[in-house]
């Protein structure tokens, strides 16, 4: 999972997969779920990021695996 925040946008994308995207439905205003093939959720897309949610902190709870990655390219 991969998590990406667009500031120039102001959109966040969140990549659940490494599947591509061959459908995307708006669920809500400006929150786009992307679909493959299969009809399975491989991203969310949400623009107006930063009016929607707190973008300050990201908490981890309970993850399965004991390495977590923290990246800011920023």
């Amino acid at each position: 999972m991969k998590i990406a925040y667009y500031p120039e946008t102001d959109s966040l994308y969140i990549d659940l997969s490494a599947a591509s995207s061959v459908e995307t439905a708006e669920i809500s205003d400006g929150v786009h779920l992307d679909y493959d093939g299969a009809g399975n959720i491989v991203g969310i897309d949400i623009d107006g990021a930063s009016k929607k949610l707190d973008l300050r902190t990201i908490t981890l709870a309970d993850f399965p695996k004991t390495t977590q990655v923290f990246q800011n390219v920023a």
